[in-house]
């Protein structure tokens, strides 16, 4: 794992995640970007922005059919409403950001695991990048380069996957490493290791089991 790291961190450079001003941002695009694109997600942030709603008090407030229209882009809209708004209402009922630093970062994964559409994938997003713990995020890139690499064979259960993948990377700072290598990982899977796999473009070739059948 640690080869795999070095390798795409020579390939990309840092990539400096998770793009947002504030870990409340944070938590907000770990829910909007459920089954949607980054972009549209931006889109849907900078509407918040602009209607300086991006705090849990006044997003938790807002009538329902406002919230849903200002996230509309990000698709799902009331759904994603509804996950929203009982995100920071628990949010608000554990003393905002300030009231989670002294918990213990199990006991956090399953009071987030525990919130209406928050599932393993968005809480680990949460944890990792607003809030700064040690937990890897696992996701459908993740799963694919590391099975064409030949790591993992792709059905792994989402927790055996996190745990391998967390015991194989060595680090001194774990925070740091498992933000930097999630980051590689969804830089390459857009770049070269696409569902159709770029090989000619791939930093990760030598080695890597599909790029014996995907051709020059």
């Amino acid at each position: 794992m640690n080869d795999l790291y070095a390798r795409l961190l020579a390939a990309y450079g840092a990539q400096d995640w998770w793009p947002a001003e504030t870990p409340f941002e944070v938590m907000v695009g770990a829910v909007l970007t459920q089954n949607t694109t980054w972009i549209q997600v931006e889109r849907v942030i900078e509407r918040l922005r602009a209607a300086e709603l991006l705090r849990p008090a006044p997003l938790r407030d807002l009538p329902i059919e406002t919230l849903a229209e200002l996230i509309r882009p990000a698709g799902y809209p009331r759904v994603k409403t509804r996950r929203l708004q009982t995100l920071c209402a628990w949010l608000i009922a554990r003393g905002d950001l300030a009231g989670l630093i002294d918990r213990p970062t199990d006991v956090l994964r399953a009071e987030l695991l525990a919130v209406h559409g928050v599932g393993p994938e968005t809480a680990d997003s949460i944890l990792l990048y607003a809030l700064g713990r040690p937990v890897f995020v696992i996701d459908a890139y993740t799963r694919r380069i590391l099975s064409r690499y030949g790591l993992i064979t792709g059905k792994e259960p989402y927790e055996s996957l996190r745990r391998l993948v967390e015991s194989r990377l060595h680090t001194d700072d774990p925070v740091r490493d498992y933000n930097e290598l999630h980051a590689l990982l969804v830089r390459h899977a857009k770049t070269a290791c696409r569902v159709r796999p770029q090989c000619t473009a791939c930093c990760l070739r030598a080695g890597c089991d599909a790029s014996q059948t995907s051709g020059p």
